[in-house]
Parts: structure tokens; C-alpha cells; sequence
């Protein structure tokens, strides 16, 4: 509930950024780590859920934006000039049938010095999308608890296997008879002239006695045990599907809030290039006022534009920290630990993404771990009622006794008197006959409970094909949004370069500048937000296609 409340408190803060007059999407009331609302985003809008909180400011990384030659400044207020900053060109062809996140390439490439949280040069381990996945199932707290169940399941499967081993013990008393019992026999037994009626009390028994023995035990045949062994297979097999679907959602949270951070950085970067540009205009005008050819009412408008920037860019690095922050959560790393990514985004032709919204006519419903671990259990609850029936199967076991035994009147003649032997060898046979119907009504219950996992399956499949279809639809929309705002980005870059020429020439006003500038960066704001839902409608279709994680 808490994880809920911060995401939605985190969206409806955002929502006002930028210009104050951005919508945003509704926020799901159950939003899975790392979900974005589809459509525009304001700006300085991390995408993502589930944020835990973080501290301190966050520097975008300074020097060259990639793919432009512009320079990007450390600290907002650096006069810069030139083109808008984009992302790097794509480099290698798009993976279309990706078995592991790792080969689907639609955005990312190398990064040459590291992206950081603070944007300087980072001491943490470096980490690929792929090697955040593989360290996260294997350090994630999650996955770890989920090994910890398959190793239970190895010690439940070790004591199912013990009953058909042979059972042995050993045994020893030493008893004192403080009073021996009596027991009553007829008198004549002793003393023929005893009448008839009479009888008389006879000890048996001696004060002191000892016994030490051994025995061993072994089933010979029992039909419930021998599906019980079978059952142990099923079991392990059930707990590393277990495992499996642990590590493959893993996998997902950890994909999500890899591409969340990736587009934090490119909108911080963004955002400071804005500033610095904002910044050389400012001075530009307020040289021009000072030699009378524009009015006071012109910088004022620069001035506020330029406050509101600078303090949005404030809010966007304390979002960037909490982008980090989740990652290292989802990797399962410590909130001090330091990171350096490797990869960062590309700036991929539209027409190069197309293919990856074809669906996939190799899918098979086993594909999806949800699906084979319900097959699992399936077959598990068979075994279950299979082993219920055989409860009304004989049973047999072979038994050997040997040991020593000893009584004396004195207790010393216990340690200084030999003892005697004694040894038995036999058959247990046990016929179950009537039980009241207990193992019936258990029957009863265990076939229904089949019956509703083998509905569950086909609600499941159900299930798999809308995942499937609302996958491939969402990715659709998310390619066409994102093709429109890739040209409407463009075309707000064109227009905003015209409307600076025309205001430095004269033939242009402030207000013009102003709107071009506010126009610019509402689309590229909504630019980021659909190449960030384009990513994770592409994570959510691998997750619905079974093809998100395969490792083991």
C-alpha cells in the first residue's frame, strides 16, 4: 500500500510539470513495477512504479550529447548554442525472435563512459541490461527465497525416499520390580489334596531384569509408497518451475527499471541542453534591451521560463536518483551501492522496429512457466488421489529381532552373570478392510480439486491469448505513437529554429519564441514517454510469449 500511495503521489506531482497543462494517463489501481501510462508524460516524468524513496540531487552526465556534438554543460545556466541533442544512431539489426532480453536490441547501445546517478565517473560495477538480469536472479531476495524452496523440496523429497529404506533400531531397559505382580492359580495345581476351589498367589517375575536388542524393519511391498516416489519427482519438477516463474518476473521488474533510468538520463540531458539554450537566449535579449530594440516585458518572459526550468530540473534530479534506486532494489543491491550502466539509449528508425509487433506463430502455451507449472500441479493432484487409492491396497514388510535379556534376585548378578539370546525373523501383512469411507470421502474432495486446477487451465489459456492479443496491440499503438511523436518532435525542432532566426532579425516576437520553445519541449517530452511505452510493451509481449527469460 505504501509502494502504491508513492507511486501515485509521484505521478500526480509530475503531471503539473513542464508547462502545467500536460494530461497525463490513468494510473492502474494495481500497476505492476515499472508500469507507464500510455500517452504523453510530462516532463521531467520518470516512468515506472513502485519507486522506493530516495535522497540527494542528480547531476545529468555532463560533456557531449551523443549523435550532435553539442555540449552539454554540468550545471544548468552555461551558454551553449547549436542543434537539439538526440540519441545515438542505431548500431546492428533489431533481433526479432529474441530467446533472452538480452538480444532485443530495438534502443540500446554502448555507453562509453558510464551513466551514473550523480553524472560523474562512477567506481560501482558496470552492468549491461544483460548482466542486471543475471545478477538479479541470482541475488535478488526474491529468487534467493525461491532457492531456498527448491532446496526444501530436495529435503522433502530425501524423506519421502526414506520410507522405503530399511528402518533400524536399538533398545535397552533396565527394570526394577519394586513389587513383583502375582498371579492366581488353582491350589491343586501345586498340591493334589487341595480342594478344588481353593487357589493360590504365585510371583512371576524376578526383582531385577534387563533387555538389549536390535531390530530391523523393511517394506517389502506397499502400493502407496511406490507412488509416493514417483510423486517426489513431480514435486522437484514443481519447484523449479516455482524458481523459474520467481526468475522471470525478476526479470521483468529488473527490464523495466533499467529502460525507466535509461530514459531519465536522456530527459535530463535533454532538460539541461533546454536550460543552456534558454540561458544564451535570456542574454542575448537582455543584451538587445539594453540597447533599446526590445522591451523589459521581453526578459521578464525569459526570466520565468528560465526559474521554471531550473526548478523543474531540480525535481527531475531527485527522480533520476529514485529511477536508480528502484534498479538497485530490483537487482537486489544495497540503496548506498554505486552502478554504472553500460548501455543507453539509440535513436532507432521507426521502419527497423515495424517487425517486432509481428507475431510469433512458434508459440506453444508451454512456453509460458504460468502454464507448466499448472501442468505440474495437475499432474501432482493425480498422483495425490492415485496415492489415496492405493490406501486401499495390502501392504507388507519383513522384520528381524536380536537382542539379550537377563533377571536376577540381586541386582549385581545383572552385570556379573551372563545374559541370554533370543532372536525373531518375520512377515507384517496388513489388509485395509473398512475405514468408515474415510478414504473415500478424501477421494471426493481430491478429484474436485483436480477439477478446478484442470478449469484453472483453461481459464488460464484464455488468459494467455488476451495477454497475447492486448500485448501485440498495445506494442502496435506504442509504434505508431511513437512515429508520430518522433515526426512531431522533428517538426517542433524546425519550427522553433525558424522562430529564434525570425526573432533575432526583428521580424519576430517573444511571444512567438516563447510558444516554439514550450512547443519543443512538450514534444519531446511525449517523444520520451512513447519510446519509454514502446520498450515496455515490447518487455510485456516477451513476457506474454513466454520468451522474456529462459535461463536457468
Amino acid at each position: 500500500m505504501k509502494t502504491n500511495y508513492i507511486l501515485r503521489t509521484t505521478a500526480l506531482w509530475l503531471s503539473a510539470g513542464w508547462f502545467g497543462m500536460v494530461a497525463f494517463a490513468q494510473v492502474p489501481t494495481q500497476p505492476s513495477v515499472g508500469q507507464q501510462p500510455t500517452g504523453a508524460a510530462a516532463s521531467g516524468q520518470q516512468p515506472g512504479a513502485q519507486q522506493p524513496a530516495g535522497t540527494g540531487a542528480v547531476v545529468a552526465q555532463p560533456g557531449t550529447t551523443p549523435g550532435t556534438g553539442v555540449a552539454v554543460p554540468s550545471q544548468p545556466g552555461v551558454n551553449t548554442t547549436g542543434s537539439t541533442p538526440a540519441l545515438n544512431p542505431a548500431e546492428g539489426p533489431v533481433n526479432l525472435q529474441p530467446n533472452v532480453i538480452s538480444t532485443f536490441n530495438s534502443g540500446l547501445g554502448p555507453a562509453p563512459t558510464g551513466l551514473t546517478a550523480n553524472g560523474q565517473q562512477g567506481t560501482g560495477r558496470t552492468y549491461t541490461l544483460q548482466q542486471a538480469i543475471d545478477f538479479a536472479v541470482r541475488q535478488n531476495v526474491s529468487v534467493r527465497n525461491g532457492q531456498l524452496d527448491a532446496v526444501s523440496a530436495e529435503a522433502r523429497i530425501r524423506e519421502v525416499k526414506s520410507s522405503a529404506l530399511p528402518q533400524i533400531a536399538a533398545s535397552a531397559s533396565l527394570t526394577d520390580n519394586l513389587i513383583i505382580q502375582q498371579a492366581f492359580l488353582p491350589a491343586n495345581t501345586f498340591d493334589p489334596s487341595a480342594p478344588a476351589d481353593a487357589s493360590v498367589a504365585v510371583k512371576f517375575g524376578v526383582p531385577y531384569s534387563g533387555n538389549a536388542s536390535v531390530s530391523l524393519n523393511q517394506v517389502v511391498y506397499s502400493a502407496s509408497l511406490n507412488v509416493g516416489l514417483r510423486a517426489a519427482a513431480t514435486y522437484r519438477e514443481l519447484a523449479q518451475r516455482n524458481l523459474q516463474a520467481t526468475k522471470v518476473t525478476v526479470a521483468e521488474q529488473v527490464a523495466k527499471a533499467y529502460y525507466g533510468v535509461l530514459v531519465a538520463v536522456e530527459r535530463a540531458k535533454l532538460l539541461d541542453f533546454n536550460i543552456a539554450r534558454l540561458d544564451t537566449t535570456l542574454n542575448e535579449t537582455q543584451a538587445l534591451n539594453r540597447q533599446g530594440f526590445v522591451e523589459k516585458l521581453d526578459v521578464q518572459r525569459l526570466e520565468v521560463q528560465a526559474n521554471n526550468l531550473k526548478a523543474e530540473r531540480q525535481n527531475v534530479q531527485n527522480l533520476l536518483d529514485l529511477s536508480y534506486t528502484l534498479l538497485k532494489f530490483q537487482m537486489g543491491l544495497g540503496i548506498n551501492d554505486e552502478i554504472v550502466l553500460a548501455e543507453q539509449l539509440q535513436d532507432r528508425n521507426v521502419d527497423d522496429l515495424r517487425p517486432l509487433v509481428a507475431p510469433d506463430p512458434t508459440f506453444r502455451y508451454p512456453s509460458r512457466i504460468e502454464y507448466s507449472t499448472l501442468e505440474t500441479q495437475i499432474k501432482l493432484a493425480e498422483q495425490d488421489i492415485e496415492l489415496t487409492q492405493k490406501g486401499y491396497y495390502p501392504s507388507l514388510a519383513a522384520f528381524i529381532n536380536y537382542g539379550y535379556n537377563s533377571g536376577r534376585n540381586v541386582f549385581s548378578q545383572l552385570v556379573t552373570d551372563p545374559w541370554l539370546n533370543f532372536s525373531t525373523v518375520g512377515l507384517s501383512l496388513q489388509v485395509p478392510i473398512f475405514d468408515g469411507f474415510l478414504k473415500r470421502s478424501q477421494i471426493e474432495q481430491k478429484r474436485i480439486t483436480l477439477q478446478k486446477a484442470q478449469n484453472s487451465g483453461e481459464l488460464l489459456r484464455n488468459s494467455i491469448d488476451l495477454q497475447i492479443r492486448q500485448a501485440s496491440i498495445v506494442l502496435n499503438n506504442g509504434l505508431q505513437t511513437l512515429q508520430t511523436q518522433q515526426r512531431n518532435r522533428d517538426l517542433a525542432q524546425e519550427i522553433a529554429r525558424v522562430t529564434r532566426i525570425k526573432y533575432r532579425e526583428g521580424v519576430g516576437s517573444s511571444i512567438e519564441v516563447l510558444n516554439a520553445e514550450a512547443s519543443l519541449r512538450e514534444a519531446q517530452t511525449n517523444y520520451f514517454a512513447s519510446l519509454y511505452d514502446f520498450f515496455i510493451a515490447k518487455v510485456d509481449q516477451d513476457r506474454a510469449l513466454g520468451r522474456l527469460y529462459t535461463g536457468n
